[in-house]
């Protein structure tokens, strides 16, 4: 095969590049979109929300059971019928979704459109992979890439206009015409390899040798793992005799999969990759990666609606700036191929880093553009990194790995984002407590400046005709006033943490080897 052409030989690589990044555009926008209709599906199922967001674990579960799998499944049916049934299935369920009558089957519907998800995007990057020569691979990477990184911005401001102004059942239904669509499309246009048809009947012949307990045990740990991240929170970590419970089971699940793994000549998943210097400090990048995305992506919008008192719709459009930018960044990155990935990953996580460090200026009068501005730099940050890192990962990968290492990237990146989201709310919940009770400790008739705010405050009551206990009312305010400062300096504790976590990733990025762009392609079947 020509060094200039990739495994579709003359099918348009670009052509299939933008079918598949708008196939994993759909499925990574359900990864937020759902997020800010909780509220609206919580009042329409006549359920808490509490159970409401059970919406979003079970899709996430979901999502990272059926990633240790796919490529397996990928090699053994072919990428291509692999990802038609995902994208069909895929529809489906989103329409059903759109029709739940209630929660239960919601919830069902979404562990299907996990399921389905969880297939599409490591799929979608090795047909990418395929598709393009090494050479040009960085440029299809970037338009995977705007999918990718894009589609988390897009979804809580999509997500905010379509439930305040139709209803949340259309977070589901919007997935129905894009994916009929784009399933006709690759259908047509994405050609069968011949090379992988012949490796394919290959696999066949030697039998199926589908590693079923290597897969239940990966399954049970990741499933179990996503619940804890996801979950801990909410109830109180290990607090809880449910989070300990599954924290157990996904402990246990992983000491039995490692040796079980280790052990078997075929093994679903090839753990001694990650023991590689290359392809596992790129694992613990896209961690990183996935961590500072859907971290920033969750956290900042639910800071301007909670303090700062922007709808949903507004919120999601305070961090639309940045995806603009980012759409822009990733054809730049695209074309600096020549540039080694360390180095722009090293260049990208400092940007990441400034630009949370930035938030640490964070003021109750804060306006909008300090918002979309922090945004915008981390728009200019995250593309260094993530088409880099994709291209990187891939280096001095054998063929029959391709699969394997992208289904693995995407867990990096889908795992990060859970890591990340778990560690905001953390920080978040534990330093608002911090705070508060240093800052209470300032609040008593011997400190003066306490004496004259509440002092001040009562005349100001006083002055407005109110009535009852004046000095009761004036503590309270003041009580406000230390929540609420407690509140501001906790989310400045959290993008100190996103900005510690952005910094590490530079040593990480300068220990990878320089990549060989003159090498074949490897190719995924």
């Amino acid at each position: 095969m020509a060094e200039t052409e990739g495994e579709y030989g003359g099918a348009n690589p670009w052509l299939i590049a933008i079918l598949v990044s708008v196939a994993t555009f759909m499925e990574v926008l359900d990864t937020t979109i759902a997020n800010v209709a909780l509220r609206y599906i919580s009042g329409g199922l006549a359920v808490s929300s509490d159970e409401a967001s059970w919406v979003v674990t079970t899709y996430l579960v979901a999502n990272s059971i059926v990633l240790c799998a796919s490529g397996w499944i990928a090699q053994m049916f072919g990428r291509k019928n692999f990802f038609l049934v995902c994208i069909a299935l895929f529809t489906v369920s989103s329409l059903l979704c759109g029709f739940a009558w209630n929660l239960q089957s919601l919830l069902v519907f979404r562990i299907m459109q996990g399921l389905a998800g969880g297939g599409m995007t490591p799929v979608a990057q090795s047909i990418l992979a395929a598709a393009f020569p090494p050479a040009k691979r960085g440029q299809g990477f970037a338009l995977y890439g705007i999918a990718v990184v894009v589609a988390p911005v897009i979804g809580p401001t999509l997500g905010g206009w379509l439930s305040d102004n139709l209803s949340w059942h259309w977070c589901f239904l919007i997935n129905v015409p894009v994916g009929v669509i784009t399933l006709a499309l690759i259908y047509l246009i994405i050609p069968t390899s011949e090379t992988q048809r012949k490796e394919r009947a290959a696999l066949r012949a030697k039998g199926f040798n589908f590693d079923i307990v290597g897969f239940l045990l990966v399954a049970t740990f990741l499933g179990a793992l996503e619940v804890v991240l996801d979950r801990g929170q909410v109830d109180d970590w290990f607090g809880s005799s449910f989070i300990v419970s599954f924290a157990v089971i996904s402990t246990l699940a992983l000491i039995a999969f490692v040796p079980w793994e280790l052990s078997r000549e075929q093994p679903l998943i090839d753990i001694r990759m990650l023991a590689g210097r290359q392809f596992g400090t790129c694992f613990l990048i896209m961690l990183a990666t996935g961590a500072l995305l859907i971290a920033t992506t969750q956290i900042l919008p639910q800071l301007l609606q909670e303090r700062y008192g922007y709808t949903a719709t507004l919120a999601g459009l305070a961090i639309s700036p940045g995806g603009i930018v980012t759409m822009c960044m990733m054809v730049v990155v695209g074309r600096l191929g020549r540039i080694q990935p360390r180095w722009l990953i090293a260049l990208g996580a400092c940007i990441c880093a400034g630009a949370m460090a930035d938030l640490l200026r964070l003021s109750p009068d804060a306006d909008y553009w300090y918002f979309a501005l922090s945004r915008i730099y981390l728009g200019i940050g995250l593309p260094l990194i993530f088409i880099p890192i994709t291209t990187a990962s891939y280096d001095g990968i054998p063929p029959n790995k391709t699969d394997q290492a992208s289904a693995m990237i995407n867990l990096a990146r889908n795992f990060g984002g859970s890591i990340g989201v778990s560690i905001s709310q953390t920080v978040l919940a534990r330093r608002e407590q911090f705070h508060q009770s240093r800052l209470s400790e300032h609040v008593g008739a011997w400190n003066p400046y306490f004496h004259d705010t509440l002092a001040g405050i009562q005349t100001y009551l006083k002055s407005q005709n109110a009535t009852g206990d004046v000095a009761g009312s004036a503590m309270a305010v003041i009580n406000q006033m230390v929540q609420g400062q407690a509140a501001f300096l906790a989310y400045i504790d959290v993008f100190m943490t996103l900005a510690l976590i952005a910094a590490l990733m530079v040593p990480l990025a300068l220990s990878l080897r320089s990549v060989d762009r003159s090498a074949k392609p490897a190719m995924g079947h």
